[in-house]
């Protein structure tokens, strides 16, 4: 049995490994949907890589959620973690990490939709994906104690890193967008 102590370092490690993982899949997602994405068969690995670390970033966060509502140290109920700002132990982050979950489900459920859904809106809310690694990234960097500074910094590297392929990512698109809307008027004989 698990004591309150290996349940609190436990919460903290799983938390750490989902956003590092969680910062990994959105980087891997920036690349496969970029301009300058994978071709042929390395796109295919670059995907299923996408989505296997997909599914172990929702592995180790389902523990770390379980592992912070039964140590029992705060009070942290179970709506609270799919209903933001209500925890009675701190409700903005506690509540940053219940709207993270909410945005996730939503990703999640329109990926496993993705060929019964337009392309259109799998994508718009695929973009969600980036305001939940931000609330992600608030969440841990927040949380992660004063006496731990290694899981801060794990944060912030975190953010630093997936920062950088997100500005990418809207400067590539930006330049997609362009020659899109150059070709778009362009007279076809």
């Amino acid at each position: 049995m698990l004591t309150g102590s290996a349940l609190w370092y436990l919460s903290r490690a799983t938390g750490v490994v989902s956003i590092v993982l969680l910062t990994v899949v959105v980087v891997m997602g920036v690349i496969t949907a970029g301009r300058r994405r994978p071709q042929g068969s390395s796109a295919t690995v670059a995907m299923g890589v996408h989505r296997w670390l997909s599914l172990g970033m929702l592995v180790f966060l389902a523990a770390h959620i379980v592992t912070a509502i039964i140590d029992g140290y705060v009070s942290i109920s179970w709506w609270s973690i799919v209903v933001p700002f209500i925890s009675e132990y701190e409700p903005l982050l506690v509540g940053f990490g219940a709207l993270g979950i909410d945005l996730l489900i939503v990703v999640v459920l329109t990926s496993y939709l993705r060929h019964r859904i337009p392309e259109r809106l799998w994508r718009g809310v695929h973009w969600a994906s980036y305001g939940m690694w931000v609330v992600a990234i608030i969440h841990g960097f927040m949380f992660g104690t004063t006496d731990q500074p290694v899981l801060r910094l794990i944060t912030l590297a975190c953010g630093v890193v997936g920062g950088l392929f997100a500005s990418w990512r809207v400067a590539v698109s930006f330049g997609d967008r362009e020659r899109r809307s150059q070709i778009s008027v362009q007279e076809w004989s």
